[in-house]
């Protein structure tokens, strides 16, 4: 795609060098992931840092008078740990050719997979010429950097759309989301849902607290820097045994702690008085997101509960319309929870290397479209009620 001028394009390797309001003005409040706080968070704690391979190379574009237009959260990676959209292949084959793949260009939100918006306009102005803005700008900075790629990943449909239309490869995976039908209480979720699968979520929510186990839904000033004491401790059990090495530090949790803890949504299990477990989640506007789980004992359906059901229960409270809750697990599908296409944008420097990925990407699209149609068909649902 051809570079396109329009404001004034600055690269920022630290959040934290651009103004909040400039940055939030172009982010809006839908989303939790991509505002100012969370991503300094991330950087200020040590999680995503030149030190961990996310330098920050954020793209903010302003008018002639220095006002924010546009904003695009980016960083230069020397490998793809902690992205969820899987190019490990790509890199292998790559480099098996000759090539060097690393770095490369990632505009996301480190280690959360969760669409969100990438090309930060705000609701008024030139939308898609502001995003082609952005999106030129982010290219001609790999240019400079002379890297293989530049991955725009999990990025809204419509902004994936637009991203087509620049040249981009478009690449689908999916999600399990929750869908609100306008359920008044969870009761009305479960008439939804067909006889046996109903009973099932009944007798695994009654099994999850059967070991005298208390659930505390925690939100704002209720959450202390105990709760986070004990979550760190789960996140990093439960992180250790499924990653290896968990991406985040104990300081993270206390930033945005008391940068947005409105927005946080706390879920504690407490057996005899003491934490055991806890699934921390995300409010948007209109999304309830999940986003981590540890626990220090095990107990049946426990994780079903905290991640699964008491998001619901919120949700419905609330008003919220969906819950996303992460990456993977068809196991959410007999919870209500069905298949949801997510989307990325690729840009592949050697023409060569981009002709192959595109060959596969066609080939990834029709498997994935195939599979949201055959796990449709198992959703839970009775006829008609989804």
């Amino acid at each position: 795609m051809e570079t396109e001028a329009v404001g004034q394009a600055a690269i920022h390797s630290h959040i934290g060098d651009i103004d909040p309001c400039a940055w939030d003005r172009c982010a809006g409040d839908d989303n939790p992931f991509i505002c100012h706080a969370f991503l300094q968070a991330l950087e200020e704690s040590g999680s995503a840092t030149a030190e961990t391979g996310w330098l920050g190379q954020h793209i903010l574009l302003a008018d002639n008078t220095g006002g924010p237009l546009a904003a695009m959260p980016l960083y230069l990676k020397s490998h793809s740990f902690g992205e969820y959209v899987f190019d490990h292949g790509w890199a292998d084959a790559y480099e098996r050719a000759g090539g060097q793949y690393y770095p490369k260009l990632q505009c996301s939100v480190p280690f959360t997979p969760a669409t969100g918006p990438r090309l930060l306009v705000p609701a008024v102005g030139e939308r898609a010429e502001l995003r082609r803005a952005l999106a030129s700008a982010a290219v001609a900075l790999a240019g400079r950097h002379q890297v293989s790629s530049l991955h725009i990943t999990f990025a809204e449909q419509d902004e994936a759309a637009a991203l087509a239309k620049m040249g981009l490869a478009i690449r689908t995976d999916q999600q399990f989301h929750w869908q609100n039908q306008g359920y008044a209480t969870f009761a009305d979720f479960l008439d939804a849902l067909t006889s046996r699968k109903r009973k099932t979520i009944r007798r695994e929510r009654r099994d999850a607290i059967a070991a005298g186990i208390e659930i505390d839904t925690l939100s704002g000033s209720n959450i202390t820097e105990d709760h986070w004491d004990h979550f760190f401790q789960f996140y990093m059990e439960t992180g250790g045994r499924k990653w290896g090495r968990p991406y985040l530090t104990r300081a993270f949790f206390s930033m945005i702690g008391e940068a947005m803890s409105a927005r946080i949504v706390l879920i504690m299990a407490k057996r005899d008085g003491r934490y055991i477990a806890g699934a921390l989640n995300l409010v948007g506007r209109d999304i309830i997101y999940g986003r981590h789980w540890g626990c220090a004992e095990h107990h049946p359906f426990l994780h079903f509960e905290l991640c699964y059901y008491r998001a619901i229960d919120y949700a419905i409270e609330h008003g919220l319309a969906r819950v996303e809750a992460g990456a993977q697990g068809e196991h959410k599908l007999a919870r209500g929870y069905v298949p949801t296409k997510t989307y990325s944008a690729h840009w592949i420097a050697d023409p060569g290397f981009r002709r192959a990925i595109d060959d596969y990407l066609e080939m990834e699209k029709r498997d994935i479209d195939r599979a949201i149609e055959i796990l449709s068909s198992y959703a839970p649902f009775k006829s008609g009620a989804s």
